[in-house]
C-alpha cells in the first residue's frame, strides 16, 4: 500500500518526518519528535530509523512507521487470542476469532498504514484482558499490567484518557463491593475504601505520570502543555484553519453512530446478549469492555459533537475489538483463571464442562461477525463514510475509475519530485528553509535531509529573520491560505508565496500539487540577501 500503490497516510508520514528530524537533520535531538502529538508511535520508529541514513527510502515510503503499525496490530491479535484462551474457548472457537480479526479489513489497512491505531487497540485490548482477570482473581499483577497498558496508550493518544478514568472507577467501585468481611461480620468501612482507593491508585499511578512527564516536558521545552490543543499546529487550529466545523452537533453524532454502525453493525445484539448471559451467569466479566471500550467511543463522539475533531472513520475502530471480546464472553466459560498471586477478594469462576456441540448463541454470534467483516469492507469504499479509506479502492478493485480516489492515490508525489530536485543540486547543509506543517513530507523524500532547516532547529528563528546571512540558498513557500497561515514563513514573511517578500528571494520552481490535497502548490525562491525588503 505504502512502497507498491504509493497510498500514504498524513499523519504516519509526519511522524516519520519527525523522526528524520530527531535522528538525521542538522541540529538532532529528541525534543525534535515534536509534542503536537504523544511519542510513543513515532518513538518506536527510532531503531529502524536510524537505518534511514544509509538506506533513505525507510523514510521515504513510510516503510518504519509500517514496521511499527503492522508489528502492534499484530500484538492486537494475539491479545484477543489471549482474550479467549483466558476465557477457556475451545480452540476452533479461539482460531476462528483470531482469524476473522486477523482479517477485518480496517484491522488490516491499519496495520499497513504506521498510523496510532495499531499500538493504541493493542494497549487497550491488553489492558482489557488484564482487568477481566482481576475481576476474578484479585492479582496485583495483573492491575499492574492493566495500569502499564493504559498509561502507554495515553503516549500513544491523547484519548486513552476516557478508558483511563473509567477503568480506575471500575476498580475502586469493584474492590469496595467485593472487599471481604471480617469474621465477626464487621463491615469495616474505613478497610474497605482504603483498599479501593489503593487498587485505584495501582492502575492510575503509571497514567498518572505519563501524563505529568509528558505535559511537562512540553511545558518547560514548548512553553505550552497541551500543544495539541494550544499550539497552531493542533487539531483545533487546523479545524478553523480549514473551516471544518460547517456541521451541526446533531448532525456529528448522528455521523458518529453510522461510523460505529459499519464498523460494528451487530454490536447491539452482542452486547444485550452478553449482557443477559453474563446476569444470568453471574459473571462480572462483561463490564470490563463495555467499559473501556464504550469510553473511547464516547470520548470521539462528544469530542467530533463538540466540533475538536474530524470526522475520521478510523477514530471509531475500537468497536470491532469491542464486539469480539462481547463473542467471546457469550461462549461459556471453560476454564478458571490461572493466577499468579490470588488476592483475598479472589473467587472462582463458574467452568461449563467441554461440550461436544458449541452452544447455538455463539455459532450465531460468529456469524454475525463474519457477516460484519463484509459491511466494514463495502463501508470503506465509501467517500462519506471513510474518508482516508475509500481511495484505495481505486488501486485493488479491478474496472474501478474514480477521479477522485486515483487523485488521492498521487499524495505525496510532488513532495517526492522536490525533494529529487534539491537532492540533485548536492547543497551544502542548512541550504533550504522551510516549515513542515505543509512540507513534511518533502523532509521524509530527500536523501540528505542535513540541507533543510525545520522548526525543531534550535537556530530556526534566528535563521527565518535573516536567511542570507546563515547561508540558506533557498526557500520553500506555500500558500498563506488554510493550513498554510500557520506556516512559520508565512507568518514572518506573509507575502512569500506570491511576491518573494518584495525581494527577499527570487522565484525558481513552482511545483503543483496533483495529489488532490492542500497546499495547492510548492514555490521555491532563491535567496537574494535582501532581508530589508520583508521587514
Amino acid at each position: 500500500m505504502n512502497a507498491g500503490i504509493g497510498f500514504i497516510f498524513t499523519d504516519s508520514l509526519s511522524r516519520v518526518a519527525a523522526v528524520s528530524a530527531m535522528l538525521l537533520s542538522r541540529d538532532p535531538h529528541f525534543a525534535a519528535i515534536g509534542f503536537v502529538f504523544t511519542p510513543l508511535t513515532a518513538a518506536v520508529q527510532i531503531p529502524m530509523g536510524i537505518l534511514g541514513n544509509w538506506w533513505p527510502e525507510l523514510l521515504r515510503w513510510n516503510i518504519t512507521a509500517v514496521v511499527m503499525s503492522a508489528a502492534f496490530m499484530a500484538g492486537a491479535v494475539i491479545q484477543i487470542r489471549g482474550v479467549s484462551r483466558d476465557r477457556g474457548c475451545d480452540r476452533w472457537v479461539t482460531a476462528v476469532l483470531t482469524v476473522l480479526f486477523a482479517v477485518n479489513p480496517m484491522i488490516v489497512m491499519y496495520a499497513a498504514s504506521g498510523m496510532s491505531e495499531a499500538p493504541f487497540l493493542f494497549f487497550v485490548i491488553w489492558a482489557a484482558r488484564r482487568l477481566m482477570r482481576w475481576m476474578h482473581n484479585d492479582d496485583v499483577h495483573d492491575l499492574i499490567a492493566a495500569g502499564l497498558a493504559l498509561s502507554l496508550a495515553y503516549l500513544t493518544r491523547y484519548d486513552a484518557l476516557a478508558p483511563l478514568f473509567v477503568a480506575v472507577v471500575l476498580v475502586v467501585v469493584v474492590s469496595w463491593l467485593r472487599y471481604p468481611k471480617a469474621e465477626d461480620g464487621d463491615d469495616q468501612p474505613v478497610v474497605r475504601l482504603w483498599a479501593a482507593a489503593l487498587d485505584g491508585a495501582v492502575l492510575a499511578i503509571p497514567g498518572f505520570l505519563a501524563f505529568a512527564v509528558w505535559s511537562s516536558a512540553s511545558w518547560l521545552i514548548t512553553g505550552q502543555a497541551f500543544q495539541q490543543f494550544s499550539s497552531v499546529y493542533g487539531n483545533s487550529a487546523i479545524l478553523e484553519q480549514s473551516g471544518s466545523n460547517v456541521d451541526t452537533p446533531i448532525h456529528r453524532i448522528i455521523f458518529s453512530i453510522s461510523e460505529i454502525a459499519v464498523l460494528g453493525p451487530t454490536l447491539p445484539v452482542l452486547a444485550g446478549c452478553a449482557i443477559f448471559l453474563a446476569i444470568r451467569r453471574r459473571d462480572p466479566d462483561v463490564v470490563v469492555p463495555l467499559a473501556l471500550f464504550g469510553a473511547v467511543l464516547g470520548a470521539q463522539t462528544l469530542l467530533y459533537a463538540m466540533g475538536s475533531t474530524f470526522p475520521l472513520l478510523r477514530f471509531y475502530i475500537s468497536v470491532i475489538p469491542l464486539c469480539f471480546v462481547l463473542v467471546i464472553l457469550i461462549a461459556p466459560r471453560g476454564a478458571a483463571v490461572i493466577s499468579r498471586r490470588p488476592g483475598r477478594a479472589a473467587t472462582a469462576p463458574p467452568v461449563t464442562p467441554a461440550r461436544v456441540h458449541p452452544s447455538i448463541p455463539l455459532v450465531i454470534s460468529l456469524c454475525l461477525l463474519a457477516g460484519s467483516t463484509a459491511v466494514t469492507l463495502v463501508a470503506m469504499g465509501n467517500a462519506r463514510l471513510a474518508v482516508l479509506e475509500h481511495s484505495i479502492a481505486s488501486a485493488v478493485i479491478p474496472g474501478r475509475q474514480n477521479l477522485e480516489e486515483q487523485t488521492n492515490l498521487r499524495t505525496f508525489g510532488a513532495e517526492r519530485r522536490i525533494a529529487k530536485y534539491l537532492d540533485d543540486l548536492e547543497l551544502p547543509e542548512g541550504s533550504v528553509l522551510l516549515d513542515t506543517v505543509e512540507s513534511y513530507a518533502v523532509v521524509a523524500a530527500s536523501d540528505h535531509p542535513r540541507q533543510f532547516v525545520v522548526p525543531s532547529d534550535s537556530d530556526f528563528v534566528r535563521i527565518l529573520n535573516n536567511p542570507s546571512e546563515f547561508g540558506v540558498e533557498y526557500i520553500l513557500s506555500v500558500p498563506n491560505t488554510g493550513r498554510g497561515t500557520s506556516d512559520a514563513i508565512n507568518r514572518r514573511y506573509p507575502t512569500m508565496y506570491e511576491t518573494g517578500a518584495g525581494g527577499v528571494g527570487a522565484l525558481v520552481l513552482e511545483v503543483p500539487n496533483d495529489g488532490g490535497m492542500d497546499p495547492s502548490s510548492w514555490r521555491l525562491y532563491r535567496v537574494t540577501g535582501n532581508q530589508q525588503a520583508g521587514r
